[in-house]
């Protein structure tokens, strides 16, 4: 039963609409209609309702964590190889699938139909690479001389998951693939803006053959969070977005001891040295704030270039991201989309009135634009900025913008540069431009961030861990390293002879 009314749109959005599910709740590898209040779905792109359904309520949350509980009873005994061919089937099923979830990641999310292409495809490295490797996570034997010992690698239980808005399928797949990687069963709360890329995906895992109750689905919002994170019988939660949500989380996990993994907001650096190819400086800056209409936790939305280069930089910099196109995120040459709410919308516009108001220079963008298609006129859309004259104490440099503004700063010596860099209470990300390899590799060292590119920006493949120093969160996705996460040690002693004992 289509649960909402479609309402005018441009052409360009049937596929997506053709994909909408009946429900945004998935429990027990079935949709389920929740009897929480009801969450409309919208173009962002156009601003229209495409869809409502009815959210989950506390005892919705419930009946999805007791599905988990009991499915984790048996899946857990699955053995690792056969849960990582799951995984395998999943990312080759979403593979071929791609172009469908990248309908449904543009409608929701209003980025540009090529970066939603993108995002399918990480989510396709983070299920194949996670499944290909767990088979061969393991414990360690250690030899006692006669006695021995030996640590095995145990999955921890119910997993409660809450995803962001900006990339929902990478982001749910990222915490998907070690999860149920691991034997855990997973209950996940989608962004209330951005449902219906996971809610696909559920559909998916089950026709991977993942068995009913492993993945689950409660769809609303902050409410429905809250709920699954106090709920008794989740042992661990893994988050990603902002700050404040993540210290209220493991504010409250700790009342129960959950375990939690936090990947949290950032305010990186993104240093430029006068060595450059000035071309692929201008690149990487563009790329460190460009992409999804500049709401990336990673973004390098401090560009520190140094003075002597700082005019032909600025130059070049203002002249390419005035030619970004804005509009209809799914025509082919449109480079930045529509913003995800209102609440965002403003925020944005806040900050760059208020950095006006402290000083700095728009040296283009500046606020919002105007689409020429009037199906577009619901739609909520931000140029791309560049300010200059910027400061360290500005209000739009030492706080997340979550938007497309990139903030630029002049410094004079490596020394300065590493020091304003690490005057953050964010630790996400930092990068590096420079030809000389050996101050690149120098700096970098010394930046206090936990993602690190050198002559390019938010460069992740799966293989390597992600995640963050200081206020940036707690714990890593991707990488081997991201399964100790989502599993616990246990250590065995084994007595070969007789047992030491003091007493007769």
């Amino acid at each position: 039963m289509r649960l909402g009314v479609i309402k005018r749109m441009s052409s360009s959005f049937t596929r997506a609409v053709e994909l909408l599910p009946p429900s945004l709740n998935w429990v027990n590898n079935d949709y389920y209609i929740g009897s929480g209040r009801g969450l409309d779905v919208v173009n962002k792109a156009t601003g229209n309702v495409v869809m409502t359904s009815p959210s989950a309520s506390d005892d919705d949350v419930d009946k999805a964590v007791q599905s988990a509980h009991t499915a984790f009873q048996t899946y857990r005994d699955m053995p690792a190889a056969e849960r990582g061919q799951l995984l395998l089937k999943a990312a080759t099923l979403l593979e071929e699938r791609t172009a469908d979830f990248a309908h449904l990641e543009t409608l929701d999310t209003g980025k540009p139909f090529y970066e939603a292409e993108m995002d399918v495809g990480t989510g396709v490295d983070a299920l194949r690479f996670i499944g290909g490797i767990v088979q061969n996570y393991h414990g360690n034997h250690y030899d006692l001389g006669g006695p021995f010992a030996y640590t095995s690698r145990e999955p921890i239980g119910v997993i409660g998951g809450i995803g962001p808005w900006n990339y929902p399928l990478q982001t749910a797949c990222w915490k998907i693939a070690p999860a149920l990687a691991c034997g855990n069963s997973l209950v996940y709360k989608c962004s209330e803006y951005t449902p219906l890329s996971t809610v696909a995906l559920a559909g998916l895992l089950k026709e991977a053959g993942f068995p009913p109750g492993v993945f689950n689905i409660v769809a609303g919002d902050g409410t429905v969070g809250a709920a699954l994170t106090s709920h008794h019988d989740i042992s661990k939660l893994s988050f990603t977005g902002s700050v404040p949500t993540g210290k209220r989380i493991m504010s409250k996990a700790s009342d129960s001891l959950k375990k939690v993994t936090l990947e949290l907001g950032g305010k990186s650096p993104l240093i430029i040295f006068d060595d450059v190819d000035m071309k692929n400086a201008v690149s990487t800056a563009m790329l460190a704030n460009f992409f999804s209409q500049g709401a990336v936790c990673s973004n390098g939305t401090r560009v520190f270039v140094q003075r002597s280069i700082l005019e032909e930089f600025t130059s070049q910099l203002v002249e390419r991201t005035k030619k970004l196109k804005v509009g209809n995120p799914m025509e082919p040459d449109v480079k930045v989309g529509a913003t995800i709410c209102r609440m965002q919308y403003d925020k944005i516009l806040k900050y760059l009135d208020i950095a006006r108001e402290e000083g700095a220079e728009v040296l283009c963008g500046g606020g919002s634009v105007t689409p020429d298609s009037p199906d577009l006129a619901g739609g909520l859309y931000i140029a791309p900025t560049v300010l200059g004259g910027c400061t360290d104490d500005m209000t739009v440099v030492k706080e997340e913008v979550f938007g497309p503004v990139l903030s630029l700063l002049t410094f004079d010596t490596e020394e300065e540069a590493i020091r304003r860099a690490n005057d953050t209470q964010f630790g996400l990300a930092a990068a590096v431009c420079t030809q000389n390899l050996s101050r690149a590799y120098r700096v970098i060292s010394k930046l206090e961030a936990g993602s690190c590119n050198i002559n390019t920006f938010n460069a992740y493949p799966v293989q390597i861990p992600f995640g963050g120093y200081k206020n940036s969160g707690i714990g890593r996705e991707l990488g081997e390293e991201c399964l100790n996460y989502y599993s616990q040690t246990k250590s065995v002693y084994v007595e070969t002879g007789d047992p030491w004992c003091p007493f007769e």
